[in-house]
C-alpha cells in the first residue's frame, strides 16, 4: 500500500478530522487534521505512541511538559502517559501507535 499523507490532509472548520491510514496487528497509523483553536482534553494510551508533526503548529503537553508541534517534530510517547493537544494554527500530525 503507498499513500501521499499531504493528499490525505483536510480540514474541517472548528473541528478534528482523523483518518486510518495503516492498521495492521499491532500497528495503527492514524491521520490527525485539527483545525486552528482546537483541542484535545487530557488522556493516556495503553500503548506507546510516536506522533510526527506534518505542518502546522500547536503545543503537545506530555506528562506535565509543554511540546511545540512545528513541521518534522517527532515525540515519542511511553503507555499510560498523560497527554493532550492544543492547535495554535491548522495542524496535522500522525499517530502512530504500536
Amino acid at each position: 500500500m503507498i499513500k501521499n499523507v499531504k493528499e490525505l490532509i483536510e480540514y474541517r472548520t472548528g473541528g478534528i478530522l482523523s483518518k486510518e491510514i495503516v492498521k495492521d496487528g499491532k500497528l495503527n497509523i492514524t491521520l490527525f487534521c485539527m483545525t486552528k483553536s482546537t483541542e484535545i482534553s487530557s488522556h493516556t494510551s495503553t500503548k506507546e505512541g510516536i506522533i510526527y508533526t506534518i505542518e502546522g503548529d500547536g503545543v503537545f503537553n506530555l506528562d506535565g511538559k509543554d511540546i511545540k508541534m512545528s513541521d518534522g517534530v517527532i515525540i515519542h510517547m511511553k503507555k499510560d502517559m498523560v497527554h493532550s493537544l492544543k492547535a495554535n494554527k491548522n495542524l496535522s500530525f500522525l499517530l502512530l501507535l504500536i
